[in-house]
């Protein structure tokens, strides 16, 4: 697994599948998850001719973290620097929840370096109003600074993976999350609360889809249709039948999705 090294303390593992393929295609995974989370995608998109990038961002999967707190501006300045690392001028880009607001900062700030971006189950400010979502919300707080990675872990698990043949998919989440750097979590977890580009969605020019699933019960569907509505390049798709973890809920419909919109195809009703 290749790696870049940003700082003394600061090393991005990555993935680089096909890596003569073009164009690129750079995978941006979520909150507590790392690169291997696009199992399911990088097939579709490697069989398709496309060069996959996939790193691990700072404290999560096998990359290090330096410490202290941060931005998810942060987070973006990490990968553009992977991009220069690995001589690509040019991306798509895919990013999922925590990893797509990566990307829509990367569309904000490094316009010139992506060509089109897919922000899944992600937004421009998490502000939940329904009392189960802010619920869900303090006790991943709570659970996080009082007993630790693990515990919260578990309650994650079980919010994204709530079915009882659903088993196996809830340990490796748990496993995944439990690998990550504590710290780095927690500073992560922060990040997002504060995290808030509204003000910019309406100067994004890079072709945008939107894509949602169906079930979502982590990023509500309304914060996901104000990025649709108010980035003038957007559109937004909506997976049936699949709820956060879309990209393992509905792994041919999203392929389909993501393949016809990098291969400026009309994205068909799904």
């Amino acid at each position: 697994m290749p790696t870049i090294k940003l700082s003394p303390k600061l090393i991005l593992n990555y993935l680089d599948e096909n890596p003569l393929g073009a164009p690129t295609v750079v995978l941006l995974h979520g909150l507590g998850a790392a690169s291997r989370s696009w199992t399911l995608q990088i097939p579709a998109l490697t069989g398709a001719g496309f060069r996959v990038i996939a790193p691990d961002l700072r404290g999560f999967g096998d990359s290090t973290y330096p410490g202290g707190g941060y931005r998810i501006e942060d987070l973006a300045v990490d990968v553009a620097a992977l991009f220069e690392a690995a001589g690509v001028h040019k991306t798509n880009l895919v990013g999922i929840s925590m990893g797509g607001t990566v990307a829509l900062s990367l569309a904000c700030d490094y316009a010139q370096l992506i060509d089109r971006a897919i922000l899944v189950n992600t937004f421009a400010r998490l502000r939940p109003t329904k009392p189960a979502s802010l619920y869900y919300y303090a006790l991943r707080f709570v659970l996080l600074y009082t007993r630790g990675l693990k515990p919260q872990a578990r309650a994650v698990s079980q919010h994204i993976f709530p079915n009882p043949d659903q088993a196996e998919l809830r340990q490796l989440l748990i496993e995944e999350i439990s690998h990550s750097s504590s710290t780095g979590y927690r500073a992560a977890f922060i990040a997002l609360a504060r995290f808030n580009r509204t003000q910019s969605l309406a100067q994004i020019k890079t072709p945008i889809l939107v894509v949602t699933g169906e079930r979502d019960t982590t990023v509500p569907p309304a914060n996901q249709r104000h990025l649709a509505v108010s980035i003038p390049s957007a559109q937004q798709v909506i997976i049936p039948d699949a709820g956060h973890a879309v990209i393992i809920d509905q792994p041919e419909l999203f392929n389909r999705a993501m393949l016809d919109f990098f291969n400026l195809k009309e994205i068909r009703a799904l």
